[in-house]
């Protein structure tokens, strides 16, 4: 799995019947530092996130593995919403109550 935050939402009126019933968000992938590295993903949510949590997703058919996405076409999926990250040198450490 992967560390993002999500920026922000998509919107697709018109799309695979397989994908119906499903959100979807653009997530920016984080570093160590929960610093952006500059790529953008959409992914399907899987757990009721919203834009501005930092977030766990999976890509690839490990993205298929949950309810909501099973033998459906998506290459990423938030699988988490991250309530606090703790390091034991504090790099990249993070609170959801403290920060977000």
């Amino acid at each position: 799995m992967k560390l993002a935050r999500v920026v922000g939402t998509v919107v697709a009126t018109r799309k695979d019947p397989k994908l119906e019933g499903l959100k979807f968000y653009l997530l920016d992938d984080l570093d160590r530092d929960l610093k952006p590295k500059g790529s953008i993903v959409v992914a399907a949510d899987s757990v009721g996130c919203g834009v501005g949590e930092l977030v766990l997703y999976a890509s690839g058919s490990s993205a298929r593995q949950t309810t909501q996405t099973d033998k459906k076409p998506c290459d990423a999926t938030v699988m988490a919403i991250i309530d606090s990250i703790d390091t034991t040198d504090g790099v990249g450490a993070y609170s959801k109550v403290n920060d977000g």
